[in-house]
């Protein structure tokens, strides 16, 4: 398995570190390289693409804004000289923020993130879903949410649901041992999921609080055993349960 990566950096020097940490790893092959972001849309329309690379700072269009205009995004990883984008970045959920200059570890580290996320997302692509009547598309009953797996939907009873889980541009849905996969963001969940049952602990964790086993710290303890991370910005919601 090779996953396709496009570097998209302004500064030649980028490119040549890039292009050769990409050699050293073998899941990792390099299918284009574009100094501009307006030219990476030129080649997204006609090459596939699974991994970009991306500088942040660039002339005409920079990275963030390039990535605002893709309705289908690659998985991306950021390299940049700068940190303070750092936190923007994220809420445009990349898989990883490289900061120039960086060494291979750092690198391997970030590939093997993408890496993660890229067989979650061939993982949602082959996995049977369960099949609904189509009639019961455009809503679910009280209890139930429907969700996109697959270019299937599928029910969920919302009892069976242990917590929801961020991983770059999908949501894990998980049960109390397995997950579904789909292309949404959290908040679009947090929308839509009853307050009085679910509640928002960090900006990657959504849980049921009927599974609440403990809390100890910043860390939340559910009845199957899974330990979930309280986020800095919602401890004080979470004194609440």
């Amino acid at each position: 398995m090779k996953i396709r990566c496009l570097i998209v950096d302004d500064e030649p020097l980028a490119h040549e570190v890039i292009l050769k940490y990409i050699e050293d790893v073998p899941f990792l092959e390099t299918v284009g390289q574009c100094y501009l972001a307006t030219e990476a849309l030129a080649f997204l329309s006609t090459y596939t693409v699974d991994l970009i690379f991306l500088d942040i700072r660039m002339p005409k269009l920079s990275g963030l804004d390039f990535l605002r205009t893709l309705q289908q995004r690659p998985l991306v990883i950021i390299t940049s000289a700068y940190e303070e984008h750092a936190l923007e970045s994220f809420d445009l959920e990349v898989c990883d923020y490289l900061l120039k200059p960086f060494r291979f570890d750092r690198f391997l580290k970030a590939a093997n993130r993408a890496l993660a996320l890229y067989a979650l997302k061939k993982q949602a692509t082959e996995q049977p879903a369960v099949p609904v009547s189509p009639a019961s598309f455009t809503a679910a009953e009280p209890g139930r949410i429907y969700i996109k797996s697959d270019k299937k939907q599928i029910q969920l009873e919302l009892e069976e649901v242990y917590y929801l889980e961020s991983v770059g541009n999908y949501v894990k849905v998980w049960g109390e041992q397995k997950f579904v996969l789909t292309p949404r963001t959290l908040t679009s969940f947090e929308e839509q999921l009853p307050a009085d049952t679910f509640m928002r602990i960090h900006k990657s964790y959504i849980l049921n609080k009927k599974y609440v086993h403990y809390i100890e710290g910043n860390t939340i303890r559910l009845k199957n055993g899974k330990e979930l991370p309280v986020g800095k910005s919602y401890k004080q919601v979470v004194k609440l349960l």
